[in-house]
């Protein structure tokens, strides 16, 4: 048997401290405003930095099928 000790009430929400601490120190995430709060460099870089993703995540989609179509037989 375990000697591990049960955290928490029978209900699995962990209990009134448990239910404290989630509401007043965890919580829930806040989004709102998430990319359109702070400053406009913080915006712009935010932008900047999405759309060298999408532009690596192109030019490696571009190279793969580069890679296959050099792959296929009869070229």
């Amino acid at each position: 048997m375990s000697d591990d000790k049960q955290v928490g009430d029978s209900s699995g929400r962990g209990g009134r401290l448990m239910g404290w601490v989630f509401r007043n120190l965890a919580g829930p995430s806040q989004v709102q405003g998430a990319v359109q709060g702070g400053s406009r460099h913080a915006r712009e870089a935010w932008k900047q930095d999405l759309e060298r993703r999408k532009q690596w995540s192109r030019e490696q989609r571009e190279r793969k099928r580069a890679e296959r179509e050099a792959q296929r037989p009869g070229h």
